[in-house]
């Protein structure tokens, strides 16, 4: 059996969602508004969580209307398909799978839709389908999973160094390079290093749009999730703590690296890096995902919900290039023969 929950409105019945603007949960038929961390009015109520195919897909029945609601066993929330209606699958976000923390979406589908339309402006070469507000409104809100790793690093790198020094003697330009070993060590922290614990969402675009201000982050609320998208986490914390490694890794390097800007050039010859593992919290982080198909190809764009930082890739229209250039081409050679037709009367 699986349970769902419902956010019914205290004053009118109608269902709640998160307001990113206010911050609240927000009635949209009476304007009404409460605190998350306060309110507790969820209805809950079991269904069958029935597998479909012996797959990865249950069925739900939605309390309000009666209509099936069909999502993956990683589903955290998610809405009706009928009457839109809100439902968090409360079983994905207990137990071993209860975030400790989350942060609250401050951006809402407007910003986002701005934002993206923000990103397109200027790119003239881009097709169409990217621009048509059908696709513009395919933006959904995200809480995704996150590991958030805390870390000790420490390293002991050397590096082989140049300095050159010019002047000029008599009709001579001379040239001096000084050659040094260079070796650099200590210790680094870190805290809340954070890595997708989603295998639906491609790591170069979350990592794109860190860093996440974890100071604002709440204790875990299943009102936050109210009007928007969630999954558990399908990679395990073992895994994660491989990738969170190798990024404190490369940061300690990079770091290291820093100190010395003193020379002309500075090339790493050996290190020696090694990070004691402290503790790690499973997280949920907001974010605006849009997945536009174009040629057969997925171009893949996000946006922090927190920030407003936004990423993607764009693809170009060869047609819209052929034709753009066709009319430079058009134009410049139409004013060449203007000009030696003008040429021609003055002589």
């Amino acid at each position: 059996m699986s349970e769902l929950k419902e956010f019914k409105c205290p004053n009118c019945g109608g269902r709640l969602e998160f307001d990113a603007g206010t911050q609240k949960m927000k009635c949209p038929y009476c304007d009404g508004t409460f605190d998350p961390d306060l309110f507790n009015e969820e209805i809950d109520f079991t269904v069958d969580g029935e597998q479909w195919n012996d797959s990865d897909l249950l069925l739900y029945t939605c309390h309000s209307c009666g209509g099936t609601i069909m999502a993956d066993k990683d589903t955290a929330a998610s809405s009706c398909p009928y009457c839109g209606n809100p439902v968090v699958m409360a079983g994905n976000v207990s137990g071993i799978y209860k975030p400790k923390k989350i942060i609250p979406f401050k951006l809402d589908k407007k910003e986002a839709k701005e934002r993206y339309r923000k990103f397109l402006q200027g790119k003239v070469l881009l097709p169409n389908t990217f621009k048509s507000e059908a696709t513009i409104d395919e933006i959904k809100g995200i809480y995704v999973p996150y590991w958030n790793f805390d870390g000790r690093a420490s390293a002991r790198m050397w590096f082989d160094a140049t300095r050159r020094r010019h002047w000029i003697e008599g009709d001579y330009n001379c040239t001096e390079t000084s050659y040094y070993k260079v070796f650099r060590s200590g210790s680094v922290g870190f805290t809340d290093v954070p890595v997708d614990a989603s295998s639906k969402v491609k790591d170069e675009l979350t990592q794109s749009i860190e860093p996440f201000n974890v100071r604002e982050a709440k204790g875990f609320n299943e009102n936050y999730l109210a009007g928007y998208l969630a999954d558990k986490y399908d990679v395990d914390v073992e895994q994660s703590r491989k990738v969170a490694n190798s990024r404190i890794a490369n940061s300690t390097a990079s770091l290291f690296a820093s100190t010395t800007s003193m020379y002309d050039s500075c090339i790493p010859s050996s290190s020696n890096i090694v990070i004691n593992q402290g503790k790690q919290e499973y997280v949920m982080y907001p974010v605006w995902l849009l997945n536009v198909k174009y040629k057969d190809q997925i171009y893949s764009f996000a946006m922090n919900g927190q920030t407003g930082k936004f990423v993607g890739s764009l693809p170009t229209d060869k047609g819209k290039l052929v034709s753009i250039t066709l009319g430079v081409f058009l134009t410049v050679m139409a004013a060449l023969t203007a000009i030696q037709y003008v040429v021609y009367l003055v002589r």
